[in-house]
């Protein structure tokens, strides 16, 4: 049996976790056993996760299976992008500076802040009265 050749990449944003397989293929692409189009609704998200594709111009050259678990469309579209970008490295390291200096290998680190106790909420404090 032939072995089964893909290049793996984890991305995250804010709590979204996506594990992307690439392999070689036609540019199909499946997220959660679901068509592209069909699971990132707009326009924004599309070209949000396509661009590490776009940008080292291998969009037909991959298939791409994902798996994204948490966090809302968006924040699962550029979870989806990180990963495309980690696994392209692995393909090929050379691609690393192009995709570095268009800031697709940094990880966002913003997450939002939790709730604090006697606190309205992360920063919001409930209305002082002082009578």
């Amino acid at each position: 049996m032939a072995d089964l050749v893909q290049y793996y990449g984890t991305g995250r944003r804010k709590s979204s976790v996506a594990r992307v397989f690439l392999r070689p293929g036609a540019g199909n692409w499946k997220v959660n056993d679901k068509g592209y189009e069909e699971y990132f609704v707009t326009e924004q998200q599309r070209v949000s996760a396509k661009r590490p594709l776009v940008l080292t111009e291998l969009l037909s050259t991959f298939d791409v299976v994902t798996t994204v678990a948490g966090g809302g469309v968006s924040a699962q579209a550029d979870a989806v992008k990180m990963g495309i970008a980690r696994a392209l490295v692995e393909f090929n390291a050379d691609l690393r500076k192009v995709l570095k200096a268009e800031g697709l290998m940094t990880r966002d680190a913003r997450v939002k802040e939790r709730k604090k106790y006697g606190q309205k909420g992360a920063r919001a404090r409930f209305q002082f009265s002082k009578r």
